[in-house]
């Protein structure tokens, strides 16, 4: 998730003040047997393991059991929380991931999608994304207007209390 969602889903603004800012860092990484792609209908893109893909994503740290809440809700009940492990990249490659150079494993959680049937088999564009609707979704109140209270993700597999 890159930093300007990321704002936009927990404090509904993208211009934070540096004391939050600070509180978090955002390192590329790589989630390895897993692929990103297009959901049907829907602007952001389905994760769900695949042994011959990688995702190329971001590591955040700072990540407090409060954040996580609402990142939940952000994702909504299509997706679910698990625990997985990131190869921190050391040099950053392509937006698919090739040409990383891996550095250390990091323990990290992701949002798999839920339902294979509602994706296409094209992989996610994540520089089509960042060109034609970063804009939008970074808009205050965008993010939280589709977020709907009552249907969190579900935490199938969490990293503990406060996360790194």
């Amino acid at each position: 998730m890159v930093p300007e969602i990321f704002f936009s889903a927990c404090y509904d603004s993208v211009d934070v003040s540096s004391e939050i800012s600070k509180l978090y860092t955002f390192q590329p990484a790589v989630l390895h047997g897993y692929c990103r792609r297009k959901r049907r209908y829907a602007d952001s893109p389905g994760i769900t393991e695949d042994l011959g893909h990688q995702v190329a994503g971001v590591f955040v740290t700072g990540l407090t059991d409060d954040i996580m809440i609402k990142l939940d809700y952000f994702e909504g009940r299509e997706y679910h929380r698990r625990q997985v492990r990131v190869k921190l990249a050391a040099k950053v490659g392509n937006a698919a991931g090739s040409g990383n150079l891996g550095g250390e494993t990091r323990a990290a959680e992701v949002y798999v999608f839920n339902d294979k049937r509602d994706l296409e088999q094209e992989e996610w564009d994540f520089k089509q994304f960042l060109n034609d609707r970063l804009l939008i979704w970074t808009k205050p109140g965008y993010v939280q207007g589709r977020c709907d209270p009552d249907t969190p993700a579900e935490v199938i597999e969490g990293i503990s209390s406060v996360h790194s």
